[in-house]
């Protein structure tokens, strides 16, 4: 007997449908899968097996062939065991076929005592798969929370493969997911990483905020010691609050590569990977393609310490993505495109002792090795960095000081009112902060006065600026003026961004 079950399959950060297709006739006790599965979808039949029987079921002896279709598309994971126990058991009529629910669609892997265990992506696949028409889905108990804010479709949460036939029947009380109304978790920020922390460095620390309204790239220059790391780390408490769609992109991301271990997300990722991590690591990729870290900071952080301690090769991998938002992972059977729209932090110092350049220290490195260690920074990448700032260690005066600096509350709001002003300003065309303006929109919204054109020509001119800077110059030159509330660029805002864009000149080599 031929018996047909829905499930689901996952490429990328999309869900595509999928039918379990199961046939049992009679011959030689065989069990074989075809559809382009890997070895995690073939192993299922030890799964299958063992978990029909401590559920109370026969595994039949009988020759059973199991098709995944669409055949031409690659099926990965282990969320197949649930839907293939199901149609095994219709097909070998321990459970009546004609009564099963032919609307809903399965998702879960079987433990060997028939329990039903979590499985990465289920958040992506039912998203694609609502919006593809899809209304009833039966998923594991463990994968519920990240499926309670998915509006419009009935979900039932099941701890066990009897749970699971007993609403495929229709004589299950089990109730469908109650669905949450979201709101973002503003108040969790660890307490320590607060900007009133931070002695002195007040330049910094308005840099800083600039970078944050209107979602600029910074680097940050300076000995070790000075504060550069603890600044970065306190970005996130002056940050805006997710809005449900930013944070259902991102969740769609964690859960593609398990790691939604709240269930949702709630505040902006903030990805500090090492400087030993590969290529891949921060891309993505690997023989599934999976997202990387640059994907992981999408709608939030990526913070880079220590950057020229990066390989090259690793560092030049981020100028697509900085440039358009995403990165695409392709490998010989699968090309895959990603979200990776993040704020980059990257820290470093300006030579490998640390205190070229500094007014309290005196550096000890030869000019080969400054220019060895600043030679794995390209001018294209440096270009795509908005805003460059130099940090000198603060004074022993600072430091002894009880007063506590603006804390990031206060920060936040300005923040928060410059982003509202940009929303307003670029909402209509999809795009949310100054960062994201496109050449026509910098046409129209930035237009500058006289003193300031003349202003950016001998800047232009005297600092050997590329176009990308140029247009980088006047992003961030909007997002001080929106700061300061004013309607219109003035010259003042032009002289502040201009001072960003120095010290590429004098560490590039």
């Amino acid at each position: 007997m031929l018996a047909l079950v829905k499930s689901l399959g996952l490429k990328g950060i999309d869900g595509f449908p999928v039918q379990a297709e199961i046939d049992l006739h009679n011959g030689m006790p065989s069990y074989d899968i075809v559809g382009l599965a890997d070895t995690s979808v073939k192993e299922s039949k030890e799964r299958v097996r063992s978990a029909m029987k401590y559920s109370g079921y026969n595994y039949p002896v009988a020759s059973v062939v199991i098709n995944l279709a669409p055949a031409d598309q690659r099926k990965e994971g282990t969320m197949y065991d649930l839907p293939i126990a199901i149609g095994m058991l219709a097909a070998s009529k321990q459970i009546p076929y004609e009564q099963l629910r032919h609307d809903i669609v399965f998702l879960g892997e079987l433990s060997l005592n028939g329990e039903v265990r979590r499985v990465n992506g289920i958040l992506p696949m039912i998203i694609s798969a609502r919006q593809q028409g899809e209304k009833v889905f039966v998923v594991p108990a463990d994968n519920a929370d990240e499926c309670v804010f998915i509006e419009g479709a009935e979900i039932y949460a099941v701890g066990s493969l009897s749970q699971a036939v007993s609403i495929a029947l229709g004589t299950s009380d089990i109730a469908p997911l109650a669905i949450r109304n979201w709101t973002s978790d503003v108040e969790t920020h660890h307490a320590d990483n607060d900007f009133k922390y931070v002695k002195g460095q007040y330049a910094a620390k308005r840099a800083m905020e600039i970078a944050v309204a209107g979602g600029h790239n910074i680097l940050l220059i300076g000995p070790p010691g000075a504060g550069k790391t603890m600044m970065a780390r306190a970005v996130p408490s002056i940050m805006p609050s997710l809005t449900f769609d930013e944070a259902l992109e991102v969740a769609k991301i964690h859960s593609v590569c398990g790691k939604l271990d709240h269930g949702f997300i709630y505040q902006r990722p903030f990805r500090t990977p090492h400087h030993s991590s590969t290529m891949v690591a921060l891309t993505g990729g690997g023989n599934k393609a999976r997202p990387g870290e640059i994907s992981l900071a999408h709608n939030g952080v990526l913070f880079l310490d220590e950057l020229p301690e990066y390989s090259r090769q690793t560092l030049e991998t981020l100028r697509q993505p900085l440039e358009d938002g995403v990165i695409t992972v392709a490998r010989n059977a699968i090309s895959v495109t990603y979200p990776a729209d993040f704020m980059l932090i990257a820290s470093m110092n300006p030579c490998p002792c640390g205190n070229y350049g500094s007014a309290t220290a005196e550096c000890t490195c030869s000019p080969s090795q400054i220019h060895r260690y600043l030679g794995k920074l390209s001018g294209p990448l440096l270009d795509r960095i908005d805003i460059h700032v130099e940090v000198d260690n603060v004074t022993y005066d600072e430091l002894q000081t009880d007063d506590l600096a603006e804390d990031s509350a206060t920060i936040r709001e300005r923040v928060n009112r410059a982003r509202a002003v940009q929303e307003a300003r670029l909402g209509a065309s999809g795009k949310h902060t100054n960062s994201q303006m496109s050449s026509s929109d910098i046409k129209k919204y930035c237009k500058i006065d006289h003193q300031s054109t003349e202003m950016l020509r001998e800047s232009f001119e005297k600092l050997n600026l590329s176009a990308r800077a140029y247009n980088r110059i006047l992003k961030v030159a909007r997002t001080i003026a929106d700061l300061d509330g004013s309607e219109n660029i003035t010259s003042r805002h032009i002289a502040e961004s201009l001072q960003y864009r120095t010290l590429d000149r004098k560490y590039r080599v």
